[in-house]
């Protein structure tokens, strides 16, 4: 069984398995019709695509987000109409430095489904080793399996109004994924508001990867963020970023490094700035 993370060679030896469910998410946040062209175009064989706007965001009310969650029912019930079942290998992929692969690593253990891994350095590392590639779209085989929903949710979420009583009664620390200039205010590409929730901390997901675009050691991930998080135990860190996706990558990180237990916000920025009467932080 794969976790956390799968090399592309591993993947080519279990290519045929029919335990194993491949689902490629890649995605453009300022395109968002890239990620199925570029599955169209070309895909590792079997492949199953999920769009982050179609597939795994709810309807958006202009107050929940920019990619608010759907229940754990419907994304179970997609999931198994896509081919999951409880003892199925899932395994992740895009081409975007696993941004939108954490994404939806952190949605199938937020049901409760541990088989599932990350293809380490995505789709560029399929190519590197001359994975075999499909085009078109592959057809997905519906799952006569059993997919469990344990009734309570295996990774912590916490809501806008846990956040905002955090403030006054701090109980957790938030983790900012974005980049720093975001971060701080300088620059908003996405939001209507520039800035950070106060006394939120900052690590852009960027600096979870080497130079290959592969997640850096676990050791090394771990003293990175022990680094920053001082005494603060993993237990008491929520992950934030602009609208749920990016803050995926480095709870990814935390968990794979051991730091296991963190928490996510999931509307993150794009839902705390959508009422102007929740404070904002700029440095």
């Amino acid at each position: 069984m794969f976790e956390f993370l799968v090399s592309a060679e591993q993947v080519q030896a279990e290519l045929n398995n029919p335990q194993w469910l491949i689902l490629d998410v890649r995605h453009d946040l300022a395109d968002h019709q890239a990620g199925r062209r570029a599955y169209e175009q070309g895909h590792i064989p079997g492949a199953i695509f999920l769009d982050h706007e179609l597939d795994l965001a709810a309807p958006k009310t202009g107050f929940n987000g920019r990619h608010p969650l759907p229940s754990r029912q419907e994304l179970a019930q997609l999931l198994q109409g896509k081919g999951l079942s409880d003892d199925t290998q899932v395994l992740v992929y895009d081409a975007q430095g696993a941004l939108f692969a954490s994404h939806m690593w952190w949605m199938l253990r937020w049901l409760g489904h541990s088989r599932v891994a990350i293809l380490n350095g995505g789709w560029q590392a399929w190519q590197q080793v001359g994975g075999a590639e499909q085009q078109g779209a592959a057809t997905p085989v519906q799952s006569t399996g059993t997919v469990s929903l344990p009734e309570h949710a295996a990774m912590p979420t916490v809501s806008t109004q846990e956040v905002l009583k955090n403030l006054t009664t701090p109980v957790f620390t938030v983790l900012d994924a974005r980049a720093a200039e975001r971060y701080r205010g300088d620059v908003e590409p996405m939001d209507p508001v520039a800035g950070h929730i106060p006394d939120a901390l900052n690590r852009s997901h960027l600096n979870n990867l080497d130079e290959q675009g592969r997640f850096k050691p676990a050791a090394q991930l771990r003293q990175e963020f022990q680094d920053l998080l001082g005494a603060t135990p993993a237990h008491q860190v929520v992950h934030q970023c602009g609208s749920g996706i990016t803050a995926c990558h480095n709870l990814f990180a935390m968990e794979l490094a051991g730091l296991t237990g963190s928490g996510l916000y999931p509307g993150s920025w794009s839902e705390w700035v959508s009422d102007a009467s929740r404070p904002v932080a700029r440095s």
